[in-house]
């Protein structure tokens, strides 16, 4: 088998053998040439190459979201590199291990005006759970062992991306049979322990607490026990809010926290009713502002939060973090636990059935808008699909419908930033083989049209796209839309459509212009799997946000 003849090469191939990481993705370059040699010529590996870095590393983030393993990406040297800094950070704040692989000038290189060379050692380390500044010099095998053992070790262990940063001399093309060796040293094994004290205390409060609140944030589907989730369900004294992302189900959880807390705006007295004696967190990132806004004004007396990496204070009451996954501190302490009488989920249980049947009635009324795309939409996508989603308008419209229990929902939570969502749902379809649909606004399409340069979308591959013609969600933000600068500078209106995207990079299209066009077009769309299909739906950019607006307030009467 050829190999590179380079040995710091091989040995950070071997590394990502010893360590099982199978998917590497590359962005074509020069002094990545070894990197690229070895990983392209050992079956061991399924490779994948897509020239754009910014778009190879979110597809990466796709690849590494669904496998919940290391994924590697590997760039040559200079701002190739940079590119990679937001997938990177997305990485950082929503646990993802990816792994990213830079060559890089020898040292002696670096700042003497040499060409495509910047300073390239720890530039990933404020989002990084571990940087590997590796060494080309002589006798430099044992460190280098060292810190690639650290490094791929960290990403497992602590589902978090790291930086290995590889020096490599000319000339970078040469190969060899001759193999050198890893000297892998494993992950050692460890066991979540709580603190006694800290969990004796928990319970006390738990047990006497007659409004428990619980929040649950971005999770895998399937990630809570079916036994556990009846446990909470059944308790009268508990109350579960859940969000899209949170791919977290029951008859008694209430998944549309906005039009919740939008209801209660009614009357300050709602807003008291709902205040939590007791609030326990798990999960990732919230989407929801309100609910943020909500426990930062009516904080509960305690807030725990359970997580096995992180523990944010996000409503700036936070009593204590268990750093644990949720099935483990509920296997520990589940069954101290006890139900206690009260009406606090009964009562609110009601209201949101009052709250949806209001939604209905406002949905069957609604104007052809964003809003009635959206209420249609959720009403048509099949069961068991995975659904990927943007940032920005689509994720918000989002948590106002119902999901499919059926449905893995995802969104770069971590960052929330729409750069690379397209590129994202990509890398999770092809890692998942499920059929995907990729729910995206305008400007996040447009932002990231690279994605589709990239030879391995799945033809059961979705997109549904909204084009209102601008960043729509600056007019339902605060700000004056009198102002003569608000369209420029924040709307940015244009008149861009993907349908010559599409026909560039043999993508079937379809367009609605209204209702009825709309229905055609998702029968359409999620029918046969001969191809990757987009459905372009163009709304009317001056109704959307009074629709929604109307909306909230329609809820609040």
């Amino acid at each position: 088998m050829k190999r590179p003849q380079i040995k710091l090469a091989q040995q950070v191939i071997e590394a990502c053998k010893a360590k099982q990481i199978k998917h590497i993705v590359i962005s074509p370059g020069s002094r990545n040439a070894p990197l690229t040699i070895g990983f392209s010529n050992d079956p061991y590996f399924s490779c994948y190459s897509i020239v754009d870095e910014r778009c190879a590393a979110f597809f990466a983030l796709g690849m590494a979201q669904q496998l919940r393993q290391p994924v590697a990406v590997v760039c040559t040297s200079g701002s190739a590199l940079l590119n990679y800094y937001p997938a990177f950070a997305e990485a950082f704040y929503s646990d993802i291990p990816l792994v990213v692989i830079s060559a890089d000038r020898p040292s002696n290189k670096v700042d003497i005006g040499d060409g495509q060379t910047i300073r390239q050692a720890n530039v990933l380390a404020n989002h990084s759970a571990y940087n590997a500044n590796l060494s080309d010099t002589p006798h430099s095998d044992k460190s280098n062992f060292y810190e690639l053992n650290t490094a791929l070790n960290t990403a497992i262990a602590q589902q978090a991306p790291v930086h290995i940063n590889v020096p490599f001399e000319e000339p970078l093309y040469l190969t060899t049979e001759e193999r050198y060796t890893f000297e892998n040293q494993p992950l050692p094994l460890t066991d979540i322990a709580l603190d006694d004290a800290v969990a004796i205390t928990f319970v006390k409060r738990w047990n006497t607490a007659a409004k428990k609140m619980i929040l649950v944030g971005v999770l895998p589907p399937n990630s809570v026990e079916a036994d556990y989730v009846q446990r909470l369900a059944q308790d009268p004294s508990v109350l579960v809010l859940t969000e899209t992302t949170s791919n977290l189900h029951d008859p008694h959880f209430i998944p549309c926290i906005d039009k919740l807390l939008t209801y209660t705006e009614k009357d300050p007295a709602l807003k008291e009713a709902l205040r939590p004696d007791l609030l326990l967190t798990f999960g990732g990132l919230v989407v929801s502002k309100k609910i943020k806004q909500f426990l930062r004004t009516f904080q509960p007396s305690y807030h725990y939060n359970v997580d096995m990496y992180k523990g944010y204070d996000s409503y700036f009451c936070l009593t204590a973090h268990f750093k644990s996954d949720i099935n483990t501190f509920l296997k520990k302490i589940g069954h101290y636990l006890l139900s206690v009488p009260s009406d606090y989920q009964k009562k609110w249980l009601e209201i949101k059935n009052e709250i949806q049947r209001k939604h209905l009635e406002y949905q069957n009324d609604t104007p052809f808008s964003d809003f009635k795309v959206y209420a249609e939409l959720f009403n048509t996508i099949p069961k068991h699909y995975m659904v990927q989603i943007s940032n920005s308008s689509a994720i918000r419209y989002a948590q106002l419908m119902k999901s499919d229990p059926t449905w893995k929902v995802y969104c770069n939570r971590g960052t929330s930033g729409i750069d690379g969502s397209t590129s994202t749902a990509i890398g999770a379809a092809v890692a998942s083989g499920a059929p995907t649909v990729f729910v995206t606004g305008d400007l996040s399409f447009f932002y990231d049209s690279n994605a589709l340069w990239n030879k391995y979308i799945p033809k059961n591959f979705r997109i549904i796209l909204l084009n209102n013609e601008g960043g729509g969600i600056f007019r339902i933000l605060p700000g004056d839309t009198s102002d003569p600068n608000f369209e420029y500078f924040f709307e940015t209106p244009h008149k861009l459509t993907a349908e010559h995207l599409c026909k560039m990079y043999g993508i079937t299209y379809y367009q609605a212009n209204n209702y009825s066009d709309l229905q055609k077009g998702l029968r359409a769309i999620f029918t046969d799997d001969y191809a990757p299909k987009l459905l372009e739906i163009h709304t009317p950019r001056k109704i959307n946000d009074k629709v929604l607006l109307k909306y909230f307030e329609y809820l609040k009467k």
